[in-house]
Order: structure tokens, then C-alpha cells, then sequence
């Protein structure tokens, strides 16, 4: 390990999936000794983490949207690189990726971590000239790194030409890990959700993520299920009017004890229309509870053909229905399934292996000189 290595990290979101997985990324080299700097929005929770584990925050205004903003998003970026003099520049989701690769063309060692293509979030000509710009971007990373094949495979499948790297996402076993029957009633007891099968669904309320695919279809899930309760756990609020008090949907917002409502559930759902490998997907598949997800890039790898979990197409309300009732219904089947997926993720998700080697990739690309 080479203690001293200064990165710079910039990110866009400052909440979610893509903060929390950099927070965590943050702390572990900053445990390592490296001299860590990230460039992001100051609002949101990203900054503040960011400090308190010690790093240094740079304020770097960014829109999470493609526009006008973004020249003036570049022009703000290079600055903040020219300052920090990096090592290696390490860029996190579409907006850090197109303003850093913009700014600084590998004059620094970088990698791109794309946390979910950025054309699959738009339609027609901004997709396709989206698509376009990561065939060209990838010519300014020294790699790209991706959290599963599926997003490795979706980008070579367009014409993206990088030197590849893949490092699964993990989570931390000794916080997400399965718990016996007696606490899970335990647990279950003290959640502020009324009795009967629980559903959880965990994620920042984003189109990307697909809740409101799941709300739609929940009043036919409990004309099948009537005592059933579901519960939406994340940032934000779904568009449109807020469930009814007798719907059996319940708004928890973020929440601290996130692993309690996982090992609550009797399914867990991840509806999403897209993504890379969703953290939440991770953490359900470590604590061993039965899933339900959306054959997304990422789904497959934790879920297999189904043996570890139900994989549906995204969109498809019947099967939607369907998956989710029969997760609630047939608990001993649930119960199996649950037990195969907390088993493969034991041995497969551990987030000090994904961070070993995260250091690893970061420690060989500081060795390059810079051009």
C-alpha cells in the first residue's frame, strides 16, 4: 500500500446511491493514508460526509442535467483540478464524467466510473448524441470502471472503446448480514408500518429507480395480498398525489436503520427501469432476504437465472404483480431463496475486497507519469 496518494474525486449527486457509495470510498482512502479531495455540490449530504471522515471538499456548482450549465461546469472543474494537482482524477456519473473529461483530456491519470450509462436516462437525439459523446470520452480515460459486466457489456455494445475494469459493488457484511427469525420479529415489531407481509423498496425516489411503477401496481399486489404493507424507504417523494392513509403504502423516508427494514421484509422489490448494479439490490442480497428486481445490467450477477431471486422485465406490470405476490404468499419458498442470495453474497460482495481493489487500480495509475 502506498500511503500518500493524493486523489481527486468529483460527483454531481450529493445524495443517493452514487454519495453513499463515495462516502464510503472516501473514508476507506483516507484510512489508508492517501490525500483525498472531492469536488461536488455543497448541498446534500456528499460534502459534509466528505469532511467528517476527514477529506477535503471542494465546492464544484454542478446540474444534474445536460445543458448550457455544462461549459461553465468545465471551465469550474479544470480550475478545481489545476488546484488540487491530483494524482489520479477519479470521475463518478455522467456530469463529473463529461466536465472532467472535457477539462483535463488525461493530462492527469483518470478513471471514469460511470454508475449507470448516461443515454439510458434520455430518449431520441440527446440519447444518441449521449451515446456518441462516451464513444469519444472514453479516449480520456486511462480507465473505465464499471460495477458489473452487464455495464461493461452495455458499453462495448455501442461502440465504446476503453481499457475496461470491472470491481463489483459490495457492502459492508459486518452492518448488512442476515439476522434469525426471532429478530426479525423483533425488528419487524418495532418498524412504524402497521402488521402484515411486508414489501420494502429502498432508493431515492428517481425515474431511474421506477417506485412509481411498483405504487401503481401495489392496489392489484393487495387485492391478492390484503394485509400486505409497503414500505418506501429513501430521499424524496413520488410525483403526483401522495398515497392514501388505507392504501397500505408508507412514505419512511431516509432512514439511519436502513438493514432493520431489510431484515423486516418479507420481499424486497427494486423496480427500476434502469441501472448498473443498485446498492440497494447489494445490501437486500447480503442480509439474505427474498427479491424481487428488474432485469437491469447488474441484476443477473446477484440474482443468477432466478435461483437467488425473481427477475422480471422492467415494466411488466403483470409480472410485476405476479412476482411480488408470490414472494409474500409462498414463505417457505421466499425463505429458501432468501437464504441461497445471502449465501452467494457472503462470499461475493464484500466491500473491503471492492475497495482492495479500487486501491490497487488508484496506486497503479498514480505510478504513470502525467502527460
Amino acid at each position: 500500500m502506498r500511503v500518500g496518494v493524493r486523489v481527486l474525486h468529483a460527483a454531481q449527486p450529493t445524495t443517493g446511491g452514487v454519495a453513499h457509495y463515495l462516502s464510503a470510498l472516501v473514508e476507506d482512502q483516507v484510512r489508508r493514508g492517501y490525500d483525498v479531495i472531492v469536488a461536488c455540490p455543497s448541498e446534500g449530504n456528499l460534502s459534509a460526509a466528505v469532511r467528517d471522515c476527514g477529506a477535503r471538499q471542494i465546492a464544484w456548482p454542478a446540474r444534474r442535467s445536460p445543458g448550457l450549465s455544462v461549459g461553465p461546469e468545465t471551465i469550474g472543474l479544470k480550475r478545481v483540478v489545476s488546484a488540487a494537482a491530483p494524482e489520479v482524477l477519479h470521475l463518478h456519473s455522467s456530469k463529473a464524467g463529461l466536465a472532467g473529461r472535457l477539462a483535463d483530456r488525461r493530462r492527469h491519470p483518470t478513471i471514469f466510473q460511470p454508475h449507470g450509462w448516461s443515454w439510458l436516462a434520455v430518449n431520441g437525439a440527446v440519447a444518441a448524441l449521449s451515446r456518441q459523446w462516451e464513444r469519444t470520452g472514453a479516449r480520456w480515460c486511462d480507465r473505465l470502471l464499471c460495477v458489473s459486466d452487464a455495464e461493461r457489456d452495455l458499453g462495448s455494445s455501442i461502440g465504446i472503446r476503453a481499457d475496461w475494469e470491472v470491481i463489483p459493488t459490495g457492502v459492508d457484511l459486518r452492518r448488512f448480514t442476515p439476522v434469525d427469525e426471532g429478530r426479525r420479529i423483533e425488528i419487524r415489531a418495532g418498524l412504524p408500518v402497521p402488521a402484515g407481509p411486508l414489501a420494502v423498496c429502498v432508493g431515492r425516489f428517481t425515474e431511474a429507480k421506477g417506485q412509481d411503477l411498483l405504487m401503481a401496481a401495489w392496489p392489484r399486489i393487495r387485492a391478492q395480498a390484503p394485509d400486505a404493507q409497503l414500505a418506501m424507504v429513501g430521499d424524496g417523494a413520488p410525483s403526483g398525489a401522495a398515497p392514501g392513509a388505507d392504501s397500505g403504502i408508507h412514505l419512511v423516508g431516509q432512514r439511519a436503520d436502513v438493514e432493520h427494514w431489510y431484515a423486516a421484509a418479507d420481499v424486497v422489490v427494486i423496480p427500476s427501469r434502469w441501472d448498473a448494479m443498485s446498492l440497494s439490490l447489494v445490501e437486500a442480497a447480503a442480509c439474505g432476504r427474498p427479491v424481487v428486481a428488474t432485469d437491469v445490467p447488474g441484476a443477473r450477477e446477484v440474482l443468477g437465472d432466478s435461483e437467488r431471486g425473481t427477475v422480471i422485465a422492467p415494466g411488466d406490470q403483470p409480472a410485476l404483480v405476479n412476482a411480488v405476490v408470490t414472494a409474500l404468499l409462498d414463505r417457505e419458498r421466499s425463505e429458501s431463496v432468501g437464504t441461497a442470495l445471502g449465501s452467494w453474497a457472503a462470499a461475493h460482495v464484500d466491500r473491503r475486497l471492492q475497495f482492495e481493489r479500487i486501491s490497487g487500480l488508484t496506486e497503479e495509475l498514480a505510478q504513470r507519469p502525467r502527460r
